[in-house]
């Protein structure tokens, strides 16, 4: 009895391990398509480019913020607006090392890492790391950003 357990232990463990070794090439194509959506998103927010940014952003829209609280497509659009209008010069950047991708079946995927926002203020450059988590949705056009978690503030 003892062998016929080994035998399945060891069939269940090459499925495992051959399953994981397919995931990973799709994991790794998802990892790459997601830090590309996101290179694209923020260089339009760096550059205050509004049009890319709404049409990047789920019309559903849920933006968690820590101290600010929730909100949805079109209040996160105007404070967008604002914070462009204001000249802040807030510049975003990825850690690439944080960032990591999951798959999210028949949906899109979930990103998680952290980022640094900058901005020089009476000369100095004024920076914070910060933790997020997008939800991405695969529509038929494009990879929209559909929910967002935003912490350590």
């Amino acid at each position: 009895m003892a062998l016929t357990n080994s035998k399945k232990f060891a069939s269940i463990l090459f499925g495992f391990v051959f399953s994981l070794s397919a995931m990973a090439h799709v994991d790794n194509e998802l990892y790459e398509e997601i830090k590309q959506a996101d290179a694209t998103f923020f260089k339009a927010f760096n550059e205050c480019d509004i049009e890319t940014m709404s049409k990047m952003f789920s019309q559903d829209l849920e933006f968690y913020h820590d101290i600010a609280g929730l909100s949805g497509y079109e209040s996160t659009m105007q404070v967008t607006r604002n914070n462009c209008e204001r000249n802040l010069g807030l510049v975003r950047t990825l850690l690439p090392e944080s960032l990591v991708v999951y798959p999210v079946k028949n949906f899109g995927a979930i990103q998680i890492g952290e980022h640094q926002f900058c901005h020089e203020v009476n000369g100095v450059n004024d920076c914070g790391t910060f933790g997020f988590t997008h939800v991405w949705k695969r529509t038929d056009e494009r990879w929209v950003v559909h929910r967002v978690v935003s912490y350590g503030h």
